[in-house]
């Protein structure tokens, strides 16, 4: 027979061992939300530290002269030839595009923005190669409103010319094709390749394109999205070369986030 004693036991246990049940269930609830909270404070650190070094180095390319004094030298050119109307929208061109450097610190931009941004770029080299350059597009207009890494496009189409035209001579063709499909946005850049390049040049071009450059972009990539698997392909052949990069549709920056 139980005595009173064991009975009163036995209940206290059954009414605490549900409430010590919930309160371990809560415990481990918080501990989890707590450290997820400080994963993606972590990864909000690591990007703004990754973004200034990015900004740096890009800044610190286009200051130098490879890029920077030949369009002050285009500019010259301009004014000695005194062409005031093409001096004019040439200044304003590189003035935006440089401003444009100094004042965005966010990580994320509409494409469309991006694509405006890419647009005084290729405008400052279009002074520089004439005729020689041709640009297409092919942007679904549905994709425009949608997120991108800040300077993720405009450095692929800069590595066209570092990686090509300045190196070979021949047409310089240029096609960006930024679609969306199955939840994910898929930005290809492909130009063409010089018909005087040796093997041993294309080659040393698959090296040299798939170094550092797109190793970094995948990496800013992987921090933006930690989740959504962003991919950058690198296909070369005879006739050309692509990058193919995909990343997560999303059209709001995260909330207290980078």
């Amino acid at each position: 027979m139980i005595s009173l004693e064991n009975l009163s036991f036995y209940i206290m246990i059954c009414v605490l061992a549900p409430l010590i049940g919930a309160f371990t269930i809560l415990f481990l609830f918080i501990f989890e939300e707590k450290m997820e909270a400080l994963k993606n404070e972590s990864r909000q650190l690591a990007l703004k530290e990754e973004l200034q070094r990015n900004k740096f180095e890009i800044l610190s390319q286009k200051i130098q002269p490879h890029f920077f004094f030949n369009t002050l030298n285009s500019i010259i050119g301009l004014a000695r030839l005194d062409r005031k109307p093409e001096l004019i929208h040439a200044l304003e061109t590189l003035s935006r595009f440089l401003k444009r450097k100094y004042i965005t610190n966010q990580s994320l931009a509409s494409i469309d923005e991006e694509l405006t941004y890419t647009s005084y770029y290729l405008e400052i080299q279009k002074m520089r190669f004439g005729k020689r350059l041709e640009v297409t597009q092919a942007v679904d207009s549905s994709v425009k409103p949608m997120l991108i890494p800040t300077y993720v496009l405009q450095t692929l189409v800069e590595n066209t010319f570092k990686h090509e035209f300045e190196r070979y001579p021949g047409p310089a063709l240029i096609n960006i094709h930024i679609f969306a499909e199955a939840n994910l946005v898929h930005m290809k850049i492909w130009n063409s390749k010089s018909a005087h390049r040796e093997r041993l040049d294309h080659e040393r071009d698959a090296n040299s394109r798939t170094g550092m450059g797109l190793k970094n972009i995948k990496q800013r990539l992987g921090i933006l999205f930690p989740n959504g698997d962003p991919q950058v392909h690198f296909l070369s052949d005879s006739e050309g070369t692509t990058v193919h990069v995909t990343w997560p549709i999303q059209y709001e920056a995260p909330k207290g986030g980078f």
